[in-house]
């Protein structure tokens, strides 16, 4: 499984629905699993974006799949990265060698 980060905000439309529902954010996590895409953490932050998501799917036509899929809803924008943990990119610049994290 590869990780995901995955950064949204909301539109009038998701704010709404959030404000009257704070439940769907759990209800759409649970939509997620069924795409394929499952969520390891999830926060609520201040600044550009409402939410950041870390999640692991098999693969990214998975990612592309689940944005397309929320975003047609028009209550969120996304935007998605592959994350590599830093051991492997270390590992993969300098095969061999012993790094941490």
């Amino acid at each position: 499984m590869a990780t995901y980060i995955i950064l949204s905000t909301l539109t009038d439309e998701g704010r709404k629905t959030l404000k009257h529902n704070p439940e769907r954010m759990f209800e759409v996590n649970r939509e997620l699993e069924k795409m394929g895409v499952k969520v390891k953490e999830q926060f609520a932050t201040l600044g550009p974006y409402d939410f950041v998501n870390i999640v692991e799917a098999p693969d990214n036509e998975t990612i592309l799949k689940m944005s397309v899929e929320l975003g047609a809803r028009g209550s969120v924008h996304m935007l998605s990265l592959a994350a590599i943990p830093a051991g492997e990119l270390a590992n993969k610049l300098h095969p061999g060698a012993v790094h941490h994290g």
